[in-house]
């Protein structure tokens, strides 16, 4: 029996915040995968290892976790405003399918490094040392994000002394903008309401914040199902009720949000809505043995992704939470001890983490003109990644 041999793709897999991703160039992909579609969602699952229902993505380059099962496809934008646009796919790890419905904040970090590297950005724009600013089309969400790179030599500066919590390693600072980051073109709050009821069969009816920034997500307060807000992964990812309850959560929100049309349609939408739930400032210990004091932070916060509790948090919900605490009355607002405010320092379980936002009220109606936080990012491999030619 002949088998078909294996195809390589030129990729880089680059850390962004807490996230890992496969990175491409899209003209780098096979033709057929050039374009949205069965032959690119098979493709990108191949190289990541899915779908795997050992969920441990072995036979791929995926981490069998929601921060490293991602793939980004980059072009060279035809926007005069932008120099590159930036595609996400979360991949399932156990389920065939990739999720598009949604950007990665993280990685957001790392695509105006690599725009720079693989000459995606116009030369006369890059200084020879200093800082390149990176005016990024997010195509998932439909907006832009502008990335400040740090140069060196005339190339991109990756070493540096900037600390991350949930990185082990410092590196150089990449602050992130994201302008008017409402998702598509949606209201902040598509309910209207800063706070509302959220029936939950089997949970209860709890108060929740329903915003639409960054990400879609769901904020609930901790108190209200049973948890202090300083939780840990292992308190929670291994209570399958728990998850169930979660996942109950997400589906509900996401009806009451108009995401999808039935509670059952969630289990195709895993990468949206985020749920998290928040709580006034308290100590804790970090994930790597870390003292969070309370008068540190501002309030905490946890975050559910793809049906997990997030060892960090997601760069997306972090600009919600920015977004949130920044609008007098939503639940992380308060949690955060009300009043207004334009910057947050929140607790997460690998430690702290600030963020910034400014709201302004037009007519009635919120926005967001941006949000702003610090990550970092670093070229971790390059070169080609192989796949069985006949898996797309």
């Amino acid at each position: 029996m002949a088998h078909v041999p294996q195809i390589k793709i030129p990729a880089t897999y680059m850390r962004g915040g807490t996230s890992k991703g496969v990175f491409f160039k899209l003209s780098d992909l096979p033709e057929s995968a050039q374009t949205p579609g069965e032959a690119r969602d098979r493709l990108l699952m191949r190289v990541i290892g899915s779908p795997d229902p050992y969920q441990k993505q072995i036979d791929g380059m995926g981490g069998a976790t929601s921060s490293t099962s991602k793939t980004v496809i980059l072009s060279k934008s035809d926007s005069p405003d932008h120099d590159v646009d930036y595609l996400f796919g979360q991949v399932s790890i156990d389920e065939p399918f990739v999720d598009w419905s949604g950007n990665c904040g993280n990685l957001s970090a790392a695509v105006g490094p690599f725009a720079i590297s693989n000459g995606l950005v116009d030369p006369s724009r890059l200084p020879e040392n200093g800082v390149a600013e990176v005016r990024i089309w997010q195509a998932n969400i439909g907006k832009t994000i502008v990335s400040r790179v740090p140069m060196s030599d005339g190339q991109v500066q990756e070493t540096g002394d900037f600390e991350l919590d949930g990185v082990t390693f410092p590196a150089a600072e990449v602050p992130v903008a994201f302008k008017d980051p409402a998702d598509g073109k949606g209201a902040i709050f598509p309910t209207g309401n800063l706070v509302d009821e959220l029936e939950v069969p089997g949970v209860g009816t709890l108060e929740a914040t329903l915003i639409n920034a960054g990400i879609p997500t769901i904020f609930v307060n901790a108190a209200d199902i049973g948890y202090t807000g300083t939780e840990l992964q292992e308190a929670i990812n291994g209570d399958s009720a728990a998850l169930e309850r979660f996942e109950a959560i997400r589906a509900h929100g996401a009806v009451k949000m108009g995401l999808i049309g039935n509670v059952t349609d969630a289990a195709s939408r895993q990468h949206t809505p985020k749920v998290a739930f928040v709580a006034p400032p308290a100590g804790y210990t970090a994930s790597s043995g870390k003292d969070v004091k309370a008068d540190e932070v501002d309030l905490l916060v946890r975050a559910l992704s793809m049906g997990k509790l997030h060892h960090a948090m997601m760069g997306t919900a972090a600009v919600a939470i920015a977004s949130a605490a920044a609008i007098e009355g939503t639940l992380v607002n308060l949690a955060a001890g009300g009043g207004k405010r334009n910057a947050v320092t929140f607790g997460h379980p690998s430690g702290t983490l600030r963020v910034g936002a400014e709201a302004s009220l037009v007519d009635g109606r919120w926005s967001i003109d941006q949000a702003v936080m610090s990550r970092s990012a670093r070229v971790l491999m390059e070169g080609f990644v192989r796949i069985p030619g006949d898996a797309f």
